[in-house]
């Protein structure tokens, strides 16, 4: 129902926005690297292409975003998902050229630039990058934001079913209750769940170890690698696409290797108004781990770049930015999108940390050469 209402909304701010003049302003005019730009006209600037194909995680949107985008300016939406960055890299490197728009990960970014595969963007082009948080300029996988612009940022920690006997005793604040076989004999017949990503499961692993999530000693990625080989036996899945939906809200597990977004939408999703509480609770491991900002970026190979970074700057809409946040539960980099942000979101320590945990955490960032050692470990892990 919350989602429901989210939606409803974000068509009627279309209706709205459709009846004043503007809209999101900025970009290139329509002689500029924007051949498929050719479709509908507004008065925000550009020409927009009739159509923009758009490649996203999977449930990482509110629909009623899109809707009211096409409502708005007659830009038909061609929408895609894919479940990991790594999915998203192999379908580009591929030869994939048709994706105009993309969402990738902080360390991915820097990866695709080194590939070739993200066009130039220059923020002084969208009138709602004074939206964006300073601390979310200048990120060091993608210098001056030249690339790509802030989508929503979050961590990863674990999520554990409220309720549980043994969670009732033993809080599950460190990593151990997803690495330690003595401590998953204890809950592991009941469901466990590990992302199915290289870098976050790895990272996850290094930092139980009290490595860097970044780290690049072959002897250490070898120790995570055994680590995760000792626990796989325990856990019931692999899943990093849909397991809020599919396993957390249905019981299907009692504990997960989880983002905090997903997290947020298992409680909410459970949430019970006569208990005035939902069925999980997440808990980031005291020794640290992840903290990720996933961005909005425009492929090398676009032919719509003018719509392309028209729907940018539309996704910079406070009112916009609000709604993905209280659709996906992920934390916005948009300061001007707390005005329209649930209060029960902008107050929950686990979607919006405190400095002191936020201190703890690490960006993935791009590990070089030694991505070649992350995949032979991925493969012994996954074999």
């Amino acid at each position: 129902m919350k989602r429901l209402l989210i939606v409803l909304l974000v068509l009627t701010l279309a209706l709205v926005l459709s009846a004043c003049a503007g809209g999101p302003a900025g970009g290139p005019d329509s002689s500029s690297n924007d051949t498929g730009d050719t479709g509908a006209s507004t008065n925000a600037g550009p020409q927009l292409a009739a159509q923009l194909s758009v490649y996203n995680w999977d449930d990482y949107i509110d629909e009623g975003v899109l809707a009211a985008y096409e409502e708005q300016y007659g830009v038909e939406l061609i929408y895609d998902t894919y479940a990991s960055n790594e999915d998203l890299l192999a379908k580009l490197q591929a030869g994939a050229t048709g994706y105009d728009v993309i969402f990738p990960s902080d360390y991915m970014v820097n990866q695709m630039l080194e590939l070739g595969l993200l066009a130039e963007i220059n923020t002084s082009d969208l009138s709602n990058w004074s939206n964006i948080n300073p601390a979310f300029h200048n990120p060091p996988f993608d210098p001056n934001n030249g690339h790509c612009i802030p989508y929503q940022w979050g961590t990863t920690g674990i999520t554990y079913r409220a309720g549980d006997p043994y969670f009732e005793e033993n809080t599950p604040d460190s990593w151990r209750y997803l690495f330690d076989p003595a401590v998953l004999e204890q809950y592991s017949g009941r469901g466990v769940n590990a992302l199915n990503d290289q870098r976050e499961l790895m990272g996850a692993a290094l930092a139980y170890l009290g490595y860097s999530v970044n780290e690049t000693d072959r002897a250490h990625l070898e120790e995570a690698r055994d680590i995760i080989l000792q626990a796989k036996p325990y856990w019931k899945t692999f899943n990093s696409e849909d397991y809020d939906d599919s396993l957390l809200i249905p019981d299907e597990v009692v504990l997960s290797h989880s983002w905090s977004g997903d997290a947020a939408n298992a409680y909410w999703s459970t949430y019970d108004d006569a208990t005035e509480d939902g069925n999980w609770y997440y808990a980031i491991p005291q020794e640290g781990g992840v903290r990720w900002v996933d961005n909005v970026c425009i492929t090398a190979s676009s032919e719509r770049y003018a719509t392309a970074l028209h729907f940018l700057n539309y996704l910079l809409e406070p009112e916009v930015s609000a709604a993905i946040t209280n659709f996906t539960y992920y934390a916005s980099p948009n300061d001007a999108a707390k005005a329209f942000i649930e209060a029960d979101i902008l107050n929950d320590p686990g979607i919006y940390p405190s400095q002191a945990v936020f201190d703890k955490l690490e960006w993935l960032r791009d590990v070089g050469d030694a991505i070649f050692i992350y995949d032979e470990m991925w493969t012994a892990i996954k074999g």
